[in-house]
């Protein structure tokens, strides 16, 4: 886990949720340029990096929700600020759902596709392919079949992180396309946390769910930057969103 150990304890916490299949590291040029914003936390989710778990049936939404709120608990914060992307921005999206109290804001950077019942039927023929590829060959070869589908710097991150995860827990951790984050984007509609959506632009990550995010929670709002093509590496990341998301944390300081 990164801790901007630097910062004032007593500011707003920032949790920033990295995707599935980076680690903590992809977001660590976001955190710096956000530092001056709250105090940054960076976990590791469970089954990537050092966050070692090869029990598939450790991996599902409710223990990734469980899972945020005890890191809350333990650095002593009543509530927080969710940057989540990809995987990260459900669980920001379960937590702010599950715990109001406790989700002061959230920041979702491409929301997962939030499928109906053929979808996920796809989902999971998806994901067990990808965890054979893994067990049989190692991480490479699971994602680089796939890692074109995503924006260069998704497959810039994942290729990284590579070095620093434990293949059994990629595997493991695949387990979650059998779990069901929501039933429906109408779901959505009991968030009272203000958020800000980021739109994804590939198949996993649909452009048009943004809006359909944003306009279905409380309090939502579509940010003018896309994860698109013209990224390459989490310094582009970083430095296409941090302003949208520094005018979103500016709006929630008189809340």
């Amino acid at each position: 886990m990164w801790v901007d150990v630097a910062a004032d304890p007593t500011a707003p916490l920032l949790v920033l949720l990295h995707a599935g299949g980076p680690d903590h590291h992809s977001l660590i040029p976001l955190a710096v340029r956000l530092a001056d914003r709250g105090r940054v936390v960076l976990p590791d989710l469970r089954g990537y990096g050092a966050s070692v778990c090869r029990d598939p049936a450790a991996h599902t939404w409710a223990r990734y929700t469980d899972d945020l709120i005890a890191l809350l608990d333990y650095m002593d914060a009543e509530s927080a600020v969710l940057i989540g992307a990809g995987l990260g921005s459900t669980i920001a999206l379960r937590a702010a759902a599950a715990y109001p109290d406790r989700v002061a804001g959230a920041v979702l950077i491409g929301v997962e596709d939030i499928e109906d019942d053929q979808a996920k039927a796809a989902e999971i023929e998806f994901m067990d392919a990808f965890a054979e590829r893994v067990a049989a060959e190692g991480i490479h070869a699971g994602w680089e079949p796939i890692l074109a589908q995503f924006p260069p710097v998704v497959g810039a991150m994942v290729r990284d992180a590579i070095a620093r995860s434990d293949p059994a827990s990629i595997v493991a951790a695949a387990a979650i396309g059998r779990d069901r984050s929501f039933a429906a984007v109408d779901e959505l509609a009991v968030i009272t946390a203000p958020v800000l959506v980021f739109p994804g632009t590939d198949p996993r990550h649909p452009t048009a769910l943004a809006r359909q995010v944003a306009g279905t929670v409380t309090d939502g709002r579509v940010a003018p930057v896309q994860i698109s093509g013209d990224l390459h590496t989490a310094e582009d990341l970083a430095a296409a969103l941090a302003p949208a998301i520094a005018t979103f944390l500016t709006s929630l300081r008189g809340r």
